[in-house]
């Protein structure tokens, strides 16, 4: 009998302060009634305040982690995160293509809210080698859509022609984030490699933003694992994250982590 649930797989790094990585996104995964499985890349020691150490898995046991879920639990939509090095790079595309794995979500992770770089340069061009062109949806911020096409992003035009760029590097879809930008509400550019759509929401001045593009990469894959259209699950995800976004919880003495449960505070669920 086929699945009657939605499944989501991660595969990023852990987080020990539990605002971003997969902590964030099964988090996202269970708030959006998805199953949620995880593939670690990486183990960080982190908090709102920082990055204070990364620590690597060997790249065969991430394809194994990948092995066990698709092969007994199976994988409706993927998303990957904090992705270190150019070996598990090889790894994870090797596996989306062999199970064929629909809806890959791709979300650049470079570098952390504060300020710690979690990408080399090698490791980068890997992305755009190995990841891109298996994407469904890219979901970078401004700066890491800056690294990736090399434009520097101060006007929409220029965000639209990065916008091509990326679909240009084999994406099905890429929506450049706006949270970013200096004023103004919180516009993503949308763009399928046929029409842009901006998004806007308001825009909140607070410092509780840590996992922000976690929880929305995993939205998205939330939404695509319970067969939404793209962009349908684009705008879905915007929501949840303004709301998580507009209800923080306060915790923490730096970037606080944003609040999973809130959209159902606005819909009066809880």
């Amino acid at each position: 009998m086929a699945p009657t649930i939605a499944r989501a797989l991660t595969i990023a790094g852990s987080d020990s302060g539990g605002g971003a990585g997969i902590q964030a996104d099964l988090k996202t995964f269970q708030e959006l009634e998805v199953f949620g499985m995880s593939a670690l890349t990486a183990v960080t020691a982190q908090n709102t305040l920082g990055v204070q150490g990364i620590y690597e898995l060997p790249p065969q046991a991430v394809a194994e982690q990948i092995d066990a879920v698709v092969e007994d639990l199976g994988v409706d939509a993927a998303k990957t995160g904090m992705i270190a090095n150019i070996e598990i790079m090889e790894v994870i595309a090797e596996k989306v293509k062999a199970y064929a794995i629909p809806n890959l979500v791709v979300d650049p992770v470079m570098i952390s809210k504060s300020g710690h770089s979690l990408l080399n340069e090698d490791a980068r061009l890997a992305l755009k080698r190995y990841l891109l062109p298996l994407a469904t949806v890219v979901t970078p911020n401004i700066p890491e859509a800056e690294v990736l096409t090399g434009l520097q992003l101060d006007s929409m035009e220029a965000r639209k022609e990065a916008a091509r760029m990326i679909i240009g590097m084999g994406a099905r879809s890429v929506v450049i984030k706006g949270g970013h930008l200096p004023d103004g509400e919180a516009e993503d550019l949308f763009y399928d490699g046929q029409e842009f759509s901006i998004l806007s929401s308001p825009r909140f001045e607070t410092p509780h933003t840590h996992g922000t593009g976690c929880t929305f990469s995993a939205a998205i894959a939330a939404h695509l694992a319970k067969g939404e259209a793209v962009l349908s699950a684009v705008r879905q995800a915007k929501a949840f994250i303004t709301a998580a976004i507009r209800h923080p919880l306060h915790l923490g003495g730096g970037h606080g982590p944003t609040n999973h449960w809130a959209h159902r505070l606005q819909e009066g669920k809880a």
